[in-house]
């Protein structure tokens, strides 16, 4: 019996208690820094199938880590189950029914994602155990992916720091091997305190945040046209001063999220966003205080784990579909806006992705964020999609919410828990893939090392909800 076979005779075994799993937290829908009760289901199965568990791993209160085996190849496996606020849904429907309106939802998916990873974790464990394989299988449970950056909290205490090689997947509406660069991000709350007054009795007594946040976006505007291409500038209004017009407002807040291919230039823009905001105050007359809320890196691609496991991937083959699954994802598309329709009419009505796309070993670029680049600055990382939507089904979205418990999602999960588990297991079975990764990863970085951008004061915190 080869590992893929063991792998997924072991997965398959556990599927109904991984389906109980991933549903569970998809019920908790728990937002950044708040996954209390999916953190510890997760940690009490682990328990259950033998692993160590760390608790508050890295100080962290809703990050855990739990190991099974000891010494070298040290394999992680990185899982993620924060959802995302305002996105709350009924499962299974084609039309938008929240459960609580205004409630959180796994508008990304990583109900599924932990779950899959953990699936991995297991199998890995149980083939070690079967086939008396060294080494050590971690599991990271991995809060706030969705803007509070864990894994940038969790690297800064050091978790990482002795992985050999990572393996991390992410649902999607296709079935691929990652191979692209990400974007670093930061984001810094811009508070301004000023003086109240009577907006028409005696208005120059009063010196108004409110106005300090309108300049500090008309100056952030005009910024815009000075940076690089590829960064982002983006900014939500947290607290207009009130609802008062006749009274000058003492006190707004703007929160900043700041996006480019590198640290370095994300450093560099956020410097210029703090004298454009110390401008504001100056202009205004009014206070500024500064506080920062979250940060990630930019993703390094491992164009050695990524054809590995796209080799694996191929070999095990996506899933096929019944006519209801399919039938249930042609009405998700018939919800699709126009311009969502777009990608569906060009990929000739494609409904489920079966396939396996093929493997580009010339790393792309992709506008998006995720912590997942800072363990990937620390150790070699790995990555594929899989299907586990309808395909064009937009991200952050109640369509994405709502198939988070189907079979089709079910499917995927436990598709990626097969490859995960199989690319690590080649990986310990043949430790020239661990060398050739270190090596490429090693030259990927050019003698540049790691520097988180959190600040050393810096707490991980949930979302702020004023």
């Amino acid at each position: 019996m080869n590992h893929q076979t063991f792998i997924a005779d072991m997965i398959e075994r556990k599927r109904q208690k991984l389906i109980e799993v991933s549903d569970t937290i998809w019920g908790f829908c728990e937002t950044r820094y708040e996954e209390f009760q999916s953190a510890e289901l997760i940690a009490k199965t682990l328990e259950g199938e033998g692993f160590r568990v760390d608790r508050r791993a890295g100080g962290v209160e809703t990050a855990l880590v739990g190991s099974y085996g000891s010494g070298k190849p040290v394999v992680a496996i990185l899982g993620e189950f924060d959802a995302l606020s305002g996105l709350s849904q009924q499962s299974n429907l084609t039309f938008k029914k929240p459960i609580l309106e205004g409630g959180n939802g796994h508008g990304c998916g990583h109900n599924l994602l932990g779950t899959g990873a953990l699936a991995a974790a297991i199998a890995i464990r149980h083939y070690m155990e079967h086939h008396g394989l060294e080494g050590t299988v971690r599991y990271y449970g991995c809060p706030a992916e969705e803007g509070g950056g864990g894994k940038a909290y969790m690297a800064r205490a050091g978790l990482f720091d002795d992985v050999d090689v990572a393996f991390t997947w992410h649902p999607w509406d296709e079935n691929l091997a990652y191979n692209a660069r990400m974007l670093a991000t930061c984001q810094v709350y811009f508070k301004f305190i000023g003086i109240s007054a009577h907006a028409a009795a005696s208005p120059e007594l009063g010196r108004s945040a409110l106005d300090a946040v309108e300049l500090m976006n008309v100056g952030a505007n005009f910024l815009r046209e000075h940076i690089i291409q590829d960064a982002r500038l983006h900014y939500a209004i947290t607290n207009a001063g009130g609802f008062a017009p006749n009274v000058v407002q003492a006190e707004a807040e703007v929160l900043y999220k700041i996006r480019a291919p590198r640290m370095d230039q994300v450093r560099e823009i956020l410097d210029r966003v703090y004298d454009v905001a110390r401008g504001a105050a100056l202009m205004t007359g009014t206070k500024l205080e500064t506080q920062f809320d979250a940060a990630s890196a930019d993703l390094i691609p491992n164009i050695t784990l990524g054809a590995m496991m796209h080799k694996q991937f191929v070999q095990i083959g996506g899933e096929s579909y019944t006519e209801e699954e399919l039938n249930f994802a042609k009405e998700i598309q018939a919800s699709f806006s126009e311009a969502e329709m777009k990608a569906v009419h060009k990929s000739n009505g494609k409904v489920l992705s079966e396939q396996v796309n093929p493997y580009s070993p010339e790393p792309g670029f992709l506008a998006g964020s995720t912590d997942v680049g800072d363990v990937s600055w620390i150790v070699p990382t790995g990555q594929v999609y899989v299907t586990t939507c309808a395909y064009g089904t937009p991200p952050h979205s109640w369509q994405m919410v709502t198939q988070g418990k189907s079979s089709i999602a079910h499917k995927g999960m436990l598709l990626a828990g097969k490859v995960l588990a199989s690319s690590a297991i080649e990986a310990m079975l043949n430790p020239s893939i661990i060398e050739q990764a270190k090596a490429e990863h090693k030259e990927r970085l050019g003698g540049e090392a790691y520097q988180s951008m959190i600040p050393p004061e810096a707490m991980p915190a949930p979302i702020r909800r004023t």
